[in-house]
């Protein structure tokens, strides 16, 4: 949930809304990220009106009103703020109809401006509302930028995850979050990695301590978030487990409702995880442009096999 007046505070440098009636319900709450334009609403269509959002006037809307008498403009604006409205945005720097105004500081519910068209006002506060009410969990881990993708490490306390983010920093790559991740669902099929502010470019090596990355490696070091788009579990190895060594199917992890790719690393003292690590990064890129090194070997197995049938049977029926 968030209050109007919260809203209106960390929108003000996009979106500049001004408060013009209805002040007295700025503690008003919002519980969702859609809007609504009440357009049907104020033509007399209420069996669908959803509201629980901000409700938008634009242009449309305003003339609409005005070209209304008087009592009907009042009658169905008192009908539409008998609703438990959030909050009514004007665009356009719009004003509302006096009836509007009157209305809203009996009820106490926020009318606010802005000087953005409704399209922008759409896209900006649609933008805020998915950030602000996107679902998220912190989860134990590691967060490294390699390459560009974002390689999320896992396992028990201890496993090395920390250090390997460490030799990933020292070849060039960038760190987002030692310890505790933060996961966020942004869009369909996107997550958001980041640290909390308290450990934010911070990362603990056991034996040595705590160590501030950006202070040792600089800004190119380190970085706020970055898209999650593979799990990287380290296990130790274990000679009786039976381990993928073609890669031909994927495995996943479910964050947050969206299935990551898995990688299960298993490592022993002296293997070298960070190139690994480099390694699985430049896969993805290659499977990103259609290269899959699994699938080429197997293609490679059944034409091997194929050329070696005709072969045979060329020879079979030769009797020259």
């Amino acid at each position: 949930m968030i209050e109007i007046i919260d809203l209106v505070r960390d929108t003000n440098r996009r979106l500049g809304l001004s408060v013009i009636a209805g002040e007295q319900g700025m503690r008003r709450t919002l519980g969702q990220r859609e809007l609504n334009r009440p357009g049907l609403a104020l033509a007399g269509f209420f069996e669908l009106f959803q509201a629980d959002r901000v409700q938008i006037i634009g242009n449309t809307e305003i003339l609409f009103l005005n070209q209304m008498s008087e009592p009907a403009r009042r009658d169905i604006l008192n009908k539409l703020l008998d609703y438990p409205l959030p909050c009514v945005i004007l665009t356009n720097k719009n004003q509302p109809p006096v009836e509007l105004s009157e209305i809203a500081n009996v009820k106490a519910i926020p009318v606010l401006t802005t000087k953005l068209n409704t399209t922008e006002l759409t896209f900006h506060l649609s933008h805020y509302l998915t950030d602000r009410f996107s679902p998220s969990e912190s989860m134990h881990g590691t967060l490294v930028d390699v390459y560009g993708t974002g390689l999320l490490f896992i396992g028990r306390a201890g496993i090395g995850k920390s250090e390997i983010a460490l030799d990933l920093v020292e070849r060039g790559h960038r760190l987002v979050a030692d310890d505790i991740v933060v996961i966020t669902r942004k869009a369909p099929g996107i997550l958001l990695g980041s640290g909390p502010e308290m450990l934010r470019h911070l990362l603990e090596i056991r034996g040595v301590g705590i160590i501030d990355i950006r202070q040792i490696f600089g800004v190119r070091s380190i970085r706020l978030q970055k898209r999650i788009e593979t799990v990287v579990e380290l296990i130790e190895w274990d000679g009786k487990e039976e381990y993928e060594r073609i890669g031909v199917e994927t495995i996943y992890k479910k964050i947050l409702g969206i299935d990551i790719p898995l990688v299960r690393l298993p490592i022993y003292a002296g293997k070298n995880v960070t190139v690994i690590a480099e390694t699985i990064a430049l896969t993805l890129h290659l499977k990103v442009y259609g290269r899959n090194a699994a699938e080429e070997l197997i293609n490679r197995q059944a034409m091997s096999m194929k050329q070696k049938r005709l072969i045979s049977d060329y020879l079979r029926w030769d009797d020259e």
